[in-house]
């Protein structure tokens, strides 16, 4: 791996200085990324800018080139895909997925139309409602899921004609400037342009002049932070922000089929996930066997280096991320918290940390009313549904949750109470991309994915022609 660089009017730009790239299996750097500067970031919007005059007017361009980048990313999986698992330390079958998903999102999109409303038609007007692009588009990624979340932004926003400067995070740039390096043979130039660099750059991109909408994807903490930037402008912004996703155990469910279920969906991507599970309400007199149940799985899932076919689990992403989890277990543990299973780091490099079944735990405990983003997840008991359901909603997150029981119908009228913009019936962590994703409260501003997600990437103009004669 190597001469990974910035992507600024189609041409692949050197930087001045570069910082390195983690691999989190082993804690040391392998690699180095461009760090993209104030003058070089001027010029990827300005590129973006030029590119937009153009790219705006024709659609058939657009969805034709949409195509040929999803037919090229899946063709390129052998070359992205394990840049992505050194760098995130998924295990390689889920960095491959990941690059056939980012196709997924082209493909959708690419055949969706674009809505145009008719409001009248008569001897007096014609009104017609219409989407334009709104121009210049900075989208911000985080680490989880490099590649598939800045399709989710990048694909919309070219269909609805505008162009990208795309930042993904400096813990994992290499696969978001490989793929954008390579999808250069499709687009026009200046369509869709990359740089990499830490924070400092993500606040250039949030107050510059040119683009006319900030996609934000990552933490609450940084989200207020891109939309108090924003706010002078008047940019639109989205936002997809943090979870503390809620699942709750009905008193009819089967303690081993619904641990096994939530199990997978609590710790896919290592707990990496914004809208995983990352809490468990469980009726008292069910707790223990879902505990158990829940135990037995993590002690059987195997932990290693992605790169490894045998790994089922990574390391978390990053040191910050893995200091954090430490921290929230064993602050729960010296709260009275058991450790069912796991509750440590495990030996050797890298930022692995046994997958963690927290029992004896409630609300009051960090771990149960913050992100823990980890391997790690707390199950707590109740007495009555509605409490289960006051107790899941008192968060000032809502980005989804989930219900699970026999009686899917009654699951179903649970599901409808809870605060928050997905919710699951017997299932979790179910995307796509005609799927509408976006959180209430703190866990976002604004719609991804979907006619939904595209909207967010247009303006709203009125057209009305008149056909009364002037006098």
């Amino acid at each position: 791996m190597s001469n990974f660089s910035l992507t600024i009017d189609g041409t692949q730009v050197a930087a001045a200085k570069t910082f390195g790239v983690i691999n989190p299996a082993t804690g040391a750097v392998f690699e180095h990324a461009p760090e993209c500067s104030a003058d070089q970031l001027d010029l990827a919007f300005a590129a973006a800018q030029r590119a937009f005059t153009s790219w705006r007017k024709d659609e058939a361009q657009r969805r034709a080139c949409m195509v040929d980048a999803a037919n090229l990313l899946m063709a390129s999986v052998n070359d992205i895909a394990p840049v992505l698992t050194t760098e995130q330390g998924k295990p390689l079958v889920n960095a491959q997925i990941e690059v056939y998903a980012s196709a997924m999102w082209l493909q959708h999109y690419a055949a969706m139309p674009i809505p145009h409303d008719l409001l009248q038609d008569d001897e007096l007007a014609r009104v017609e409602v219409v989407r334009r692009p709104l121009g210049v588009v900075a989208g911000i990624t985080p680490w989880n899921f490099p590649l598939v979340l800045a399709f989710w932004k990048i694909a919309p926003a070219l269909l609805a004609g505008n162009t990208m400067v795309l930042k993904p995070s400096p813990f994992t740039p290499l696969a978001t400037l490989k793929t954008v390096e390579i999808l250069q043979s499709v687009l026009p130039p200046g369509v869709l342009n990359a740089v990499s660099g830490g924070d400092g750059l993500g606040a250039l991109m949030t107050s510059h002049p040119v683009p006319r909408k900030i996609s934000f994807t990552g933490s609450t903490a940084t989200g207020k932070l891109v939309a108090a930037s924003a706010a002078p402008d008047l940019k639109r912004i989205t936002l997809e922000l943090g979870g503390n996703d809620p699942a709750i155990v009905l008193d009819d469910a089967n303690p081993q089929v619904v641990a096994n279920a939530i199990f997978e969906h609590a710790f896919d991507n290592n707990g990496q996930v914004c809208s995983a599970i990352k809490r468990v309400y469980v009726p008292e007199a069910l707790y223990d066997d879902v505990v158990d149940a829940l135990a037995e799985k993590a002690n059987a899932v195997v932990v290693g280096d992605g790169s490894d076919p045998a790994s089922q689990l990574g390391p978390i992403n990053n040191a910050p991320q893995f200091e954090r989890v430490k921290m929230l277990v064993a602050d729960a543990l010296s709260s009275g918290a058991s450790a069912v299973t796991g509750g440590h780091a495990l030996d050797g490099p890298g930022y692995f940390f046994a997958p963690t079944i927290l029992a004896n735990i409630n609300e009051g405990t960090r771990i149960v009313d913050e992100e823990q983003f980890g391997p790690a997840l707390p199950v707590l008991s109740y007495q009555s549904i509605d409490e289960a359901i006051e107790r899941a909603n008192a968060t000032n997150f809502g980005l989804s949750g989930s219900v699970w029981g026999t009686d899917s119908d009654r699951a179903a009228e649970v599901a409808n109470q809870l605060d928050c913009g997905t919710t699951w019936v017997n299932t979790h962590l179910q995307l796509g991309p005609s799927q509408p994703f976006g959180g209430h409260k703190w866990s976002g501003i604004g719609i991804e994915n979907g006619t939904w997600g595209l909207d967010a990437f247009t303006e709203v103009q009125a057209i009305h022609r008149s056909k009364v004669p002037l006098a």
